[in-house]
């Protein structure tokens, strides 16, 4: 890692219906907002552990195939979901209260999309990612950590096959590195 991404950066996998919010929405809008998780795990991560910095791989869900298509960077931290509060929108929670915000919110912003989607099935025919979160039977987090070997092994799998707004130089990508706006995520 080079002096740009600090050493305690974490890593993220988000999950989004291409149809509610892709890649090339986040691309074309540059930043956005990451309101409409409705899961507490989720909203914990959001809330308490997802940092400005932290790097995300960016998942398109219930898609065919569904898979990775790029990647975004985090740069406002969790913060109360604003529509929680928001009477008549679709994520409304009237048990969510400015003195007491049930579900949060982070800010990310667009850092590449990859050429071809990494898809479930390349993800489980690496030995190196067998352990990723998204690869668990029953696992539907829309929002879930990765380790950073298993981040740089999906930019090794995306090779230099993708494009972004900024070199991807700032994350060490050789094989060996590693020895929505509104209505985005899936509800959980």
């Amino acid at each position: 890692m080079t002096s740009n991404t600090p050493s305690t950066s974490k890593y993220w996998l988000m999950k989004c219906e291409p149809g509610a919010y892709s890649i090339d929405d986040l691309a074309r809008d540059k930043r956005a907002g990451w309101e409409g998780v409705r899961n507490y795990q989720a909203r914990n991560f959001l809330r308490d552990s997802i940092k400005i910095g932290d790097r995300i791989l960016y998942y398109h869900s219930n898609a065919e195939p569904s898979g990775i298509v790029g990647t975004a960077r985090v740069v406002k931290a969790g913060y109360p979901d604003p529509f929680a509060q928001k009477e008549g929108h679709k994520y409304y929670d009237p048990k969510s209260t400015p003195d007491n915000p049930i579900w949060y919110t982070v800010d990310i912003e667009f850092e590449s999309k990859f050429k071809t989607l990494i898809s479930l099935e390349m993800l489980r025919n690496v030995p190196e990612l067998a352990n990723m979160m998204v690869l668990k039977k029953g696992s539907r987090l829309s929002v879930q950590p990765v380790t950073e070997q298993e981040f740089k092994r999906v930019l090794v799998l995306a090779g230099s096959d993708f494009t972004s707004k900024q070199s991807l130089i700032q994350c060490d990508t050789t094989p060996n590195a590693a020895s929505t706006r509104a209505s985005k995520p899936d509800s959980n």
